[in-house]
């Protein structure tokens, strides 16, 4: 299976770690939502680019801001 990701604005905290939440879909079109709590780049890619990549933040949307953190696995 194959998600595609993008970073929104919403801070949660996950078992008492903070986690960005992103939301996407998979390739078959399915919706999803992710809470990121870490994130790495192998040391032989451009980290500078990452991290501008990184800042590039959209709203959450409805669904990500009602989801009940209860029901996150």
């Amino acid at each position: 299976m194959k998600i595609t990701l993008e970073s929104t604005s919403q801070l949660s905290t996950i078992n008492g770690v903070p986690a960005r939440v992103w939301e996407g879909q998979t390739d078959s079109g399915i919706a999803v939502i992710a809470w990121v709590s870490r994130i790495a780049v192998r040391e032989d890619q451009d980290q500078s680019q990452f991290l501008k990549e990184l800042a590039e933040q959209r709203p959450p949307s409805a669904d990500a801001q009602s989801f009940p953190l209860r029901m996150i696995l």
